[in-house]
């Protein structure tokens, strides 16, 4: 054992029999450097990372290749999920260096934690000569690597606003830059298999986000039909568990048929955000039976017996990628007898197999949808649960049990389903538990013990789904709880130069870098979700404040949103609000819960809500009260309300 058996993270536990002498993060490793003057190497990955798993068992298990790293480096090994600061600081001066970024990410530091060399994954006899070949630079021309290292730590100092040039001077969104955006995205649409003309493909749920509220707003056919082709697709295709439910990180081609087969928290809870919406705006019966079914896998194999959800699971199984989701036909034959050519039929099923080695990924036959499956599927499942199952990674992450938790709200509003209420609430109040106290969030969870101080992205993700757990329930805690944690986020985390918010907590260690997170990727990105957090905030609190720092936020965020909106769509969807009246909506009456329920049956994007059966303070219920026995719906903009109407029908007819 190294020192990594002491961690929680199943992803360091996984390396700590190597025979590497492995350091986690923290200042053992980091003045052990300084005080033997020797170069560090970090080395982040994460529990599901197919290449990390293959460079473990080809360096760093062997003896050799330990010798040589335990010899002439300080080894630190991260979990990139639990310390997202570093990985992305050690990312970004990867890049720099003109190497692609990926996981496994291994870079050379300086004894003083300043970058000077790195890659992604290397085979072991690359890996040994490169070792020497550093451990050499290092002897022989420290002065250069480290006046190197100054140069790629220098050029991450820059703040955002010079690096991209951003300014906030008469920056007001139009319907016209919505326009914009939409045709820089459309240009490089697939039009057959959805998503973009690229492999590999990633759901990238932001991006549909934004094109079902421009759908919405516009009517664009050709913008409705990219966004139905681009999630029917994904829901029959092999990136989705056809068996079991859940969403695989990506499909290595073009046409979401082989999945890198792991399952990540983050991605289901936002998918099933996006299938939820899309359900109310098109009625598709595909996307209520995708989120059902994969609300069915969280419960069944992500969720922790005190409300906490796991973060994932890995692609491999038995030591080979896949193997728990694949099947040959002599299987599917044997289990499913006279039932197997009607099923083989519906999931493209062949003797030779559809994959390699004869075996088969499911995925459904676009033109036969309609026949039920659910008995042979059954049979399965049942036969799959005897296999070994992939690893699970335990640790419960704040920020992704955010996501999920905003994705079962989500769903609840647009179906309904008590369930999936019961499974939020039970979720909402372990992170107040278990990662809260005071206004302080932490980052990690296992084993009873939260370490890590949050980051902008726990803070963000829990406030977005607090303010959509109120509007769902109508519980003012969660949404005061929701101001609090605004007001800590803004005393914290806020630059008042460059005006946006930094990734790392003031009072959080230092490192050599302090980051922000402006772009949109898988996730969206921390500033992006805040902004959109402040003006949902400012609309329902009627504070003023919040909603000047979100638009000030996305102003400064226009020339680039206008020229590079690929990884922008969040602040899209932001930018999509603020080009339209927002709807603020208050229902007051003994039936506000069922009215709630017929406001939301209806996808309406651009509305918030409140709502009370007698009285409350907020500003849009103050003062307000049914009509009798009646329950009134009061449509307001801007604080000025119209008349109050007794039908969610009639507040309909009010709708801008």
């Amino acid at each position: 054992m190294n020192r990594l058996h002491k961690e929680t993270s199943p992803y360091l536990l996984q390396h700590a029999q190597n025979p590497v002498d492995w350091f986690a993060w923290g200042d053992e490793a980091l003045q052990k450097a300084k005080i033997e003057n020797k170069p560090i190497l970090v080395s982040i990955g994460y529990s599901a990372c197919h290449w990390c798993h293959v460079m473990e068992h080809e360096c760093f298990e062997k003896e050799e290749v330990a010798a040589v790293m335990n010899s002439h480096f300080v080894n630190i090994k991260i979990d990139r999920e639990e310390r997202p600061d570093i990985d992305a600081i050690y990312m970004d001066a990867v890049q720099a260096m003109g190497v692609q970024g990926g996981w496994p990410l291994n870079v050379f530091l300086m004894p003083d934690g300043k970058p000077f060399y790195g890659g992604t994954y290397f085979p072991k006899e690359n890996w040994i000569q490169l070792l020497k070949s550093v451990n050499n630079g290092f002897i022989n021309h420290q002065d250069e690597l480290q006046k190197s290292a100054e140069g790629f730590t220098e050029n991450m100092l820059f703040k955002e606003s010079e690096k991209y040039g951003l300014s906030f001077e008469n920056q007001v969104f139009m319907k016209e830059d919505l326009d914009k955006m939409y045709q820089k995205l459309a240009h490089n649409f697939d039009q057959e298999w959805g998503g973009f003309q690229r492999n590999p493909k990633f759901p990238m749920p932001s991006t549909w986000q934004f094109l079902m509220k421009y759908s919405f707003e516009t009517k664009n056919e050709n913008a409705i039909n990219q966004l139905k082709i681009t999630l029917n697709r994904m829901a029959i295709g092999g990136i989705y568990d056809q068996l079991g439910g859940g969403f695989a990180r990506y499909s290595v081609d073009g046409e979401w048929f082989c999945p890198h087969f792991e399952k990540m928290l983050y991605d289901n809870g936002q998918l099933v955000s996006l299938y939820s919406e899309a359900y109310t705006f098109t009625n598709e019966q595909l996307y209520k039976e995708t989120v059902y079914e994969t609300i069915n896998w969280l419960k069944k194999e992500m969720t922790s017996p005190e409300g906490g959800f796991y973060s994932a699971l890995d692609a491999d199984s038995e030591g080979v990628e896949g193997k728990f989701y694949v099947w040959t036909k002599s299987e599917i034959d044997e289990i499913l007898q006279e039932k197997s050519k009607e099923f083989c039929k519906i999931y493209q099923i062949t003797e030779i197999g559809n994959w390699e080695q004869g075996v088969n990924i499911l995925w459904k036959n676009e033109s036969i949808l309609n026949s039920d499956q659910s008995n042979a599927i059954q049979k399965l499942l049942e036969k799959r649960a005897e296999r070994i199952r992939p690893g699970l990674d335990d640790k419960i992450l704040c920020s992704w049990n955010g996501l999920m938790l905003n994705g079962l709200v989500d769903a609840y509003r647009a179906f309904g389903e008590q369930e999936f209420l019961d499974l939020a609430l039970q979720n909402a109040k372990f992170i107040k538990l278990n990662f809260l106290k005071d206004s302080n969030l932490s980052h990690s969870y296992k084993n009873g013990e939260t370490k890590i101080q949050g980051f902008l992205e726990d803070y963000a993700t829990v406030i977005e789904a607090y303010l959509n757990l109120y509007q769902a329930t109508f519980d003012e805690n969660w949404l005061h709880l929701a101001e609090k944690l605004g007001i800590y986020v803004f005393q914290n985390f806020w630059d008042e130069d460059d005006q946006l918010f930094f990734f790392t907590d003031k009072n959080a260690e230092n490192l050599i870098v302090r980051k922000k997170e402006i772009f949109d990727n898988v996730i969206p990105s921390s500033n992006s979700i805040m902004a959109r957090n402040y003006y949902t905030l400012g609309l329902i609190l009627a504070r003023q404040d919040f909603i000047d720092l979100s638009k000030l936020m996305l102003a400064k965020m226009k020339d680039l949103l206008l020229k590079n909106v690929d990884y922008l769509t969040n602040w899209a969807c932001l930018a999509s609000q603020m080009t339209s009246p927002t709807s603020e909506i208050a229902l007051v009456g003994k039936d506000f819960l069922q009215f709630r329920k017929d406001m939301d049956s209806r996808y309406y994007p651009n509305k918030v809500l409140t709502g009370t059966s007698s009285e409350s303070q907020l500003p849009l219920l103050e003062n307000r009260s049914g009509a009798g026995d009646e329950t009134l719906i009061y449509v307001c903009y801007d604080k000025t309300c119209q008349l109050p109407v007794k039908s969610v029908k009639e507040a309909f007819l009010q709708l801008k």
